[in-house]
């Protein structure tokens, strides 16, 4: 990480009461460079609602975030919590060096257009990540409104990382321009 990275992170940190303080959220304050490389499987007693077109894809009273360094967390619901009626199967598959291969579905909501692989899912994951299993994350930069509690997150930057920005998590994140090698 360059020195201009460290200063914003430190700083980002620093504002926002320092690691482990309570954001106005009301969960601990957490700097992504203090996420672990592998990535960490984090369970947690948190509702997640995903909202497109008017229409609720999930609405899930916990789900399973998934940490690594530079990057907001990903938020990964139980299969049981989404509404499969909304989501249609895509073709591509895409594969994650720690958690294994993934598959992606559209999200089809009537009367308006579908959302071209807004979420994605590990069938198979690896060992480590076995806890995602049957659960599937979904871009908030795609989807009309995605919440932590009652919380709605910012997207991550970029089109290739599927974090969720909260306002107990600091950056820089990983994902926007110029980024790409941090």
């Amino acid at each position: 990480m360059t020195r201009s990275r460290d200063r914003l992170a430190a700083d980002a940190l620093t504002a926002a009461g320092g690691q482990g303080a309570i954001a106005p959220n009301g969960k601990p304050v957490e700097s992504v460079w203090n996420f672990p490389r592998p990535p960490a499987v984090d369970p947690v007693e948190w509702r997640i609602r995903v909202v497109h077109a008017g229409s609720t894809i999930v609405d899930a009273p916990r789900c399973v975030r998934v940490l690594e360094t530079s990057q907001a967390p990903a938020y990964y619901v139980a299969d049981e919590f989404v509404d499969h009626d909304q989501l249609s199967a895509a073709s591509r598959g895409s594969f994650c060096e720690w958690k294994g291969p993934a598959r992606y579905a559209d999200v089809v909501v009537d009367g308006t257009p579908p959302v071209a692989e807004a979420c994605w899912t590990y069938p198979d994951p690896t060992p480590r990540f076995e806890p995602i299993r049957g659960h599937w994350g979904f871009y908030a930069q795609l989807l009309d409104e995605c919440w932590v509690d009652d919380e709605r997150v910012e997207p991550n930057d970029g089109s290739f990382y599927g974090g969720w920005i909260t306002a107990n998590v600091t950056g820089p994140f990983k994902g926007a321009a110029g980024t790409l090698f941090w």
